[in-house]
C-alpha cells in the first residue's frame, strides 16, 4: 500500500499539469474606440470607470474630447487622439497652426495622460477628396516638427486608412496598394518608416462577409472551425480572415519598400443587429467574432507573416451611436449600451465594474458564467468525433499540445479521449474560459468537478467557426 500510495502521489502532478486551468495572456494589444455620434452617451467618469473596470488599456478617440482625457488620467488607458479632416488643410499650410493644434488639444494633458499616436484625419485617402490627400502628408510632417524635444516629443503622427486603400488583398501574398493613391502613399510611408509611427488600417471581416455571405466564410470570419483557404502565392492556409486582412497590408507595406513600418489595426468589429438584408448582423455573430480575436490576440500567435507579434488592435467600438446615419448596422457596433450594460460578453472583463454611482456590466444569465468550471468530452462522443476536436484543438493559436506527444507529461495514458479531453481544454481557457467555447458540435460539455482528480479528463472547447476569405 505504501508503495502505491507514493506511486498516486508522483502521478497526481502529472494529472494536475494537464488539467490545470490557464490563465488570460496580458491584454495590452487590445484598444476599442470612442465613438461620438450619439446624444446619449454616459458622462466621462462613468466612461473612465466602465474601462477601468475592463482588460481594456488603449483607447482611440476620433477627435479630442478634454472631459474624457481628463477622466482617464492617471489610469493608464493610452489614448489616440484624432485631427478632424477639416483641419488638415490648415496644419498643412502653416506651421504656426500645427504649433497652435498641440497647445490646444495635446499640451495641456500631458504628462498625466499617456497620448501614443495623434491620428491626422480619417480614411482621407479613401474620400475621393485629392486636395485633402495631398495636404495630408504637410500636415503630418508640420505636427511632427512642432512636437519637437518637448513634452509631445514621444507622441507618434500617423493616419486612419480603410481597406479600400488595397487594390488587391485576395491572396493576403498578392497585397498591393492602388496606384491612384500610390503618390501620397510613398510619401506618407517615408514619413512613418522615418518616425516610427504604425500604418493604421480598418479591416472588416464583417464586410467580407456582407459580400460573400456564404457559411463558410462566415466560420472564416468569426474564427469558427473551417477547412482554411490556400494562397496560392505564399503557400500558407489562413484560418480565418483577420489574419488574412492584416497579411494582405502587410503585403502592400512590403510591395512599396516599407515591409518593416509596424501595422495598428484602428477599428474592427461586428454589429449586434442590422437590417433585413444585412446578413449576420446578430448578437452571436458579434459574441464570437470579437471574443475569439481577442482569444487571437491574447495568445501572442501574431499572423502568419508576422509570427509571434500581436498587432495592437482597437474594437469598433465602446457604445452604440444612436445618431449615425446609414444602415442600421452602423448603430449596433457598441460592446456596451450607453446604459453601461452589456452587449454581450467579448471576453474583456477583468472584474466587476468599480464601484460608486452608475449602471454597472452584466453578463448572460442563461448560460454558465464566464471562468466556471472545465469543459470535458460529452460522454456519448465517439472517437471519432473526438479525434476531429483533437487535430482541430491542436492547430489553434494558443494551445500547445506537445504535453501529449509521446514522452510528454501527458502522453498517458494514451486514448484518443484523454488527449482530446487535454487540448479542448487547453483551447477551452485560451479562448477565455466562456460557455459559448465549450460546445465542439455538442460533443463537449461544461463540468464543474475538477477533472485533474481523475486518471481520464475529457477537456473539450467550443468550435467557435473560424472563417475565411479574401476581401
Amino acid at each position: 500500500m505504501e508503495a502505491e500510495s507514493r506511486k498516486l502521489l508522483l502521478l497526481a502532478p502529472v494529472l494536475l499539469c494537464c488539467f490545470v486551468a490557464i490563465s488570460d495572456a496580458q491584454s495590452q494589444h487590445i484598444g476599442v474606440n470612442y465613438g461620438e455620434v450619439a446624444d446619449n452617451l454616459p458622462p466621462p467618469d462613468a466612461t473612465a470607470r466602465l474601462l477601468k473596470s475592463t482588460a481594456i488599456t488603449k483607447l482611440r478617440l476620433y477627435g479630442v474630447d478634454a472631459g474624457l482625457i481628463r477622466a482617464l488620467a492617471g489610469t493608464g488607458v493610452s489614448l489616440v487622439l484624432g485631427v478632424a479632416n477639416g483641419d488638415i488643410p490648415a496644419i498643412a499650410a502653416d506651421p504656426n497652426a500645427a504649433t497652435g493644434w498641440l497647445a490646444a488639444n495635446v499640451l495641456p494633458f500631458l504628462p498625466a495622460t499617456t497620448i501614443s499616436v495623434v491620428a491626422v484625419g480619417n480614411e482621407v485617402l479613401e474620400s475621393g477628396d485629392a486636395a485633402l490627400a495631398a495636404a495630408l502628408l504637410p500636415a503630418m510632417q508640420n505636427l511632427r516638427a512642432a512636437a519637437g524635444d518637448g513634452p509631445a516629443a514621444g507622441i507618434k503622427f500617423s493616419t486612419v486608412n480603410t481597406m479600400a486603400v488595397l487594390a488587391q488583398s485576395d491572396p493576403p501574398s498578392a497585397g498591393a496598394f492602388r496606384p491612384e493613391a500610390a503618390a501620397q502613399l510613398q510619401g506618407i510611408l517615408g514619413f512613418l518608416s522615418r518616425t516610427g509611427a504604425p500604418f493604421m488600417v480598418n479591416p472588416y471581416p464583417y464586410f467580407a462577409y456582407q459580400s460573400d455571405p456564404r457559411p463558410d466564410t462566415l466560420a472564416f470570419c468569426l474564427f469558427h472551425p473551417n477547412a482554411g483557404r490556400l494562397d496560392a502565392g505564399s503557400k500558407i492556409t489562413y484560418t480565418n480572415m483577420f489574419d488574412a486582412q492584416v497579411d494582405a497590408v502587410k503585403s502592400a507595406l512590403g510591395r512599396a519598400g516599407y515591409g518593416a513600418v509596424d501595422i495598428v489595426v484602428a477599428e474592427t468589429g461586428w454589429p449586434t443587429r442590422g437590417d433585413p438584408t444585412e446578413q449576420g448582423a446578430t448578437v452571436d455573430n458579434a459574441r464570437a467574432y470579437v471574443s475569439n480575436l481577442v482569444a487571437h490576440l491574447r495568445s501572442g500567435a501574431g499572423t502568419p507573416l508576422m509570427p509571434g507579434k500581436p498587432v495592437d488592435t482597437y474594437l469598433f467600438a465602446l457604445y452604440d451611436e444612436d445618431l449615425k446615419p446609414g444602415p442600421a448596422s452602423e448603430r449596433a457596433f457598441g460592446l456596451y449600451h450607453t446604459d453601461l450594460t452589456m452587449a454581450y460578453d467579448a471576453g474583456l472583463t477583468s472584474s466587476s465594474p468599480g464601484s460608486g454611482g452608475g449602471s454597472t456590466a452584466t453578463t448572460p444569465t442563461t448560460t454558465p458564467s464566464k471562468g466556471s468550471g472545465w469543459c470535458v468530452a460529452s460522454a456519448g462522443a465517439t472517437d471519432a468525433q473526438l479525434q476531429t476536436d483533437l487535430d482541430y484543438a491542436c492547430s489553434q493559436v494558443g494551445v500547445d499540445c506537445g504535453a501529449i506527444q509521446p514522452g510528454g507529461a501527458c502522453f498517458q495514458p494514451n486514448t484518443v479521449r484523454a488527449h482530446a479531453a487535454y487540448a479542448m481544454n487547453q483551447l477551452y481557457q485560451a479562448a477565455g474560459s466562456h460557455p459559448w467555447n465549450c460546445d465542439f458540435r455538442q460533443s463537449a460539455t461544461l463540468t464543474s468537478t475538477n477533472p485533474s482528480k481523475h486518471a481520464i479528463s475529457p477537456f473539450n472547447f467550443n468550435r467557435s467557426p473560424l472563417i475565411f476569405t479574401f476581401h
